[in-house]
């Protein structure tokens, strides 16, 4: 089992060259396992119930915890939308809100692909 995982839009990219390079590492590390562990454990990857789609992969580092929202398209692949640092217990609405809007845009920028 091999997923690939692209990124949608900056959101993503812009929130991983803000981080160091350990919680980098940690991300990287993270990406391999669910790029190639067939059934990934929840404590690193967690489907959002109330979201239809999205999942949140998971990472801590040190005390902080981090969140990547993501979504898969066709099985295998893994889309990554924002992430941002945890503070609370509650994951913000805003994030989920923001996830879902680019979750959206990626799903209809494909399908106008495919039919355009």
């Amino acid at each position: 089992m091999f997923r690939k995982i692209i990124f949608h839009e900056n959101d993503f990219i812009e929130f991983y060259q803000k981080q160091n390079e350990k919680v980098k590492k940690k991300i990287q590390y993270v990406f391999e396992l669910i790029r190639q562990v067939d059934r990934v454990p929840e404590k690193f990857l967690k489907y959002l119930s109330e979201t239809n789609g999205l999942y949140e992969i998971r990472i801590e580092h040190q005390s902080n915890i981090y969140r990547i929202f993501c979504c898969f398209d066709d099985d295998k692949m893994i889309v990554l939308f924002n992430g941002f640092q945890k503070k609370t217990q509650k994951t913000p609405k805003r994030e989920i809100e923001k996830a879902k809007r680019l979750m959206k845009s990626y799903f209809t920028q494909k399908n106008k692909k495919q039919h355009g």
